[in-house]
């Protein structure tokens, strides 16, 4: 039994080092006062499987490192639009 533990724990280790983090850019366009990059943030910090944010103000942009096993550009979109601030990805 302790064995059969032990390789089922490697196993699922190994699957979920299978996951590989991904980055994309999200333009925020109405991002327009200095307080607007905070909420974006922490509306992106929210959504499981995010890892990093970080959001540039001057270019209206959101860089978002994510686990894609976790979420996806949907889910991101719609955690910057439910805050406020509408985004897309950028191209």
């Amino acid at each position: 039994m302790q064995k059969f533990l032990i390789v089922t724990g490697l196993l699922l280790t190994t699957f979920g080092a299978l996951a590989k983090p991904q980055t994309i850019t999200l333009e925020v366009p109405t991002m327009n006062c200095p307080i607007c990059p905070i909420t974006v943030t922490k509306s992106l910090e929210n959504v499981a499987g995010v890892i990093d944010v970080e959001v540039l103000f001057d270019e209206k942009l959101a860089q978002v490192n994510y686990d894609d096993e976790l979420t996806d550009l949907k889910a991101l979109i719609e955690a910057t639009t439910n805050a406020g601030y509408p985004s897309y990805e950028k191209e």
